[in-house]
C-alpha cells in the first residue's frame, strides 16, 4: 500500500500531466479535491498525537500578533532584535533559530506582538524541520510577514506561498462568496447570480457526491470563483478550516542591490524594502505593519468628564466577529454592558455629527470617542417583560386583549 505522501505525489503528477481544456475541468477538480483530502489526512496526527511541542507554546499578548516566515539566514531574527529589542541569536550559519521567539512593539499606544519562527524548509507542510509547529503557529497570527532575501530570485516566494496553500492559509485573498447548505431532503440544487468562468453546476455535483459524498445541499455562487474556491468552503464545512490571512512581502538586504532593483521591488503588490543591517525603512515597516493591521483605537468617555485618552479600548478586525462596531467595543469594556446598552453618543470621524447617537451596528473609526448611555429602571424592565399591550384589570397587573373586551361586551338594547 503506498503511503499518503506518495499518493500526493501521484496526484500532482497526473494533475500536471493532464491537459487542460473544457472536457477535463471535471476530472482536474476532482483530483483537487483528493489533493485536498489527502493533505487534511496528512495533517490530522500532528493534532492528536505527540502532545504539544516545546518551545511553541506562546501566549497571545497584546493587541495583535505577527508571524515572520521564511528561509534560514534571511534575517529574521535579526529584524526581531531591531524592532523589539528581544536579543535572538543571530548567526552567519543557518538554522540559528529552532524555538519560537516572541517580542513586542509598542506602536500609536498599541502593542504588536512579533513572532520569530525556525526557518522553513522544502517539506514543511508533511512536518519537515519542525514544519507542522512553524506553520501552527502562523495560523494563529493576524497578519504574516515574509521575509524574503533580495539577492536571491522570486522563487523563495512562490515556494513558501505553495507550502502556506497546502496547510489552508490563504495569504492575501477574501473568503470566497459561496453558500453551501445541507438540506435534509431535494437532492441538489444549484444557484449561480453571476457569470462563471471556471465553475459549472455538473463539476459542483461531482465533487459533492463523489469526494464528499453530499448528496442533498443547496449551493449558491455570488462571484466568479474556481474550483479550488469551492474545495475552500467544502474544507471548511469539516474539521479543516482555511485561515484568510494578510501577507506583506518583506525583501531584505537591498543595500547589496542599485537602485533601480529596489525601485522594481519596492513597486511589486504587498511588498516592503528593508535592510536591517544598515537600519533602512525600519520605521516604514513599522508604519506599513500598522495601516495593514488597520487597529481601531476607541477612547472611552464617562458623562461631564473629559475622555480618557491615556488606555484606548483597540479593535483588531481580524479577531472575534471581525467588525469594529459599536457592539464589539461595548462587549470589550464588559458583556453584560450589552443587557444594559440603550446607545452610544460617538464623536470623531466616524459620524457626519458630533456627538452622534448610535446603535449597536454602527462602525467605529480608528480614534473615536465613545460615551455609552444606559437603560433607565423602566426602560429594562419594559425590555424585559416586552411591549406591553391591551389594558389591565383594575388592582392587578392582568393583561387583557381589547379585543375580546369588545367581543364579550354585552350587546345594547
Amino acid at each position: 500500500m503506498p503511503g499518503i505522501l506518495e499518493k500526493i505525489a501521484a496526484i500532482e503528477k497526473e494533475m500536471a500531466h493532464t491537459q487542460k481544456n473544457k472536457a477535463t475541468t471535471t476530472h482536474l477538480g476532482s483530483l483537487k479535491a483528493k489533493l485536498c483530502a489527502l493533505r487534511r489526512e496528512l495533517l490530522e496526527p500532528s493534532k492528536s498525537g505527540g502532545g504539544k511541542q516545546p518551545g511553541f507554546e506562546v501566549q497571545r499578548y497584546g493587541d495583535s500578533r505577527v508571524a515572520l516566515i521564511g528561509f534560514p539566514s534571511v534575517g529574521k531574527s535579526s529584524l526581531l532584535s531591531a524592532l523589539t529589542g528581544v536579543e535572538s541569536e543571530v548567526a552567519a550559519y543557518e538554522f540559528t533559530t529552532l524555538t519560537c521567539i516572541p517580542g513586542v512593539i509598542n506602536h500609536n499606544d498599541c502593542k504588536i506582538q512579533l513572532l520569530d519562527l525556525p526557518g522553513i524548509i522544502m517539506g514543511a507542510a508533511q512536518g519537515r524541520g519542525r514544519g507542522r509547529q512553524v506553520i501552527a503557529t502562523a495560523r494563529s497570527s493576524d497578519m504574516i510577514l515574509m521575509v524574503l532575501d533580495a539577492t536571491k530570485d522570486d522563487q523563495q516566494r512562490l515556494f513558501l506561498t505553495k507550502e502556506l496553500e497546502d496547510v489552508g492559509i490563504r495569504l492575501n485573498k477574501a473568503r470566497p462568496k459561496i453558500s453551501v447548505t445541507r438540506t435534509k431532503a431535494g437532492g441538489f440544487k444549484f444557484n449561480a447570480t453571476v457569470p462563471l468562468t471556471e465553475l459549472n453546476r455538473d463539476m459542483c455535483l461531482h465533487i459533492l457526491s463523489h469526494q464528499y459524498k453530499i448528496h442533498n445541499v443547496d449551493v449558491r455562487v455570488d462571484e466568479d470563483c474556481s474550483v479550488d474556491d469551492f474545495i475552500d468552503v467544502l474544507e471548511e464545512m469539516g474539521t479543516a478550516p482555511r485561515k484568510y490571512c494578510k501577507c506583506l512581502y518583506l525583501y531584505n538586504k537591498i543595500d547589496m542591490l542599485s537602485i533601480e532593483q529596489v525601485d522594481e521591488l519596492a513597486r511589486q503588490p504587498h511588498s516592503m524594502v528593508i535592510s536591517v543591517h544598515k537600519k533602512l525603512n525600519l520605521d516604514g515597516l513599522v508604519e506599513r505593519m500598522w495601516q495593514e493591521l488597520d487597529l481601531r483605537r476607541i477612547y472611552t468617555k464617562k458623562k461631564g468628564m473629559f475622555p480618557d485618552f491615556a488606555d484606548p479600548l483597540v479593535i483588531t478586525p481580524q479577531r472575534g466577529d471581525k467588525t469594529c462596531t459599536v457592539e464589539n467595543a461595548v462587549g470589550m469594556l464588559h458583556k453584560t454592558l450589552l443587557d444594559e446598552f440603550k446607545s452610544a453618543l460617538v464623536w470623531g470621524s466616524s459620524v457626519k455629527a458630533s456627538p452622534q447617537v448610535c446603535g449597536l451596528k454602527h462602525e467605529l473609526a480608528d480614534e473615536d470617542v465613545m460615551q455609552m448611555q444606559k437603560l433607565t429602571q423602566a426602560e429594562r424592565a419594559r425590555k424585559m417583560h416586552g411591549k406591553k399591550t391591551g389594558t389591565t384589570l383594575a388592582g392587578s397587573n392582568t393583561q387583557v386583549d381589547p379585543k375580546k373586551v369588545k367581543e364579550k361586551a354585552p350587546l345594547k338594547t
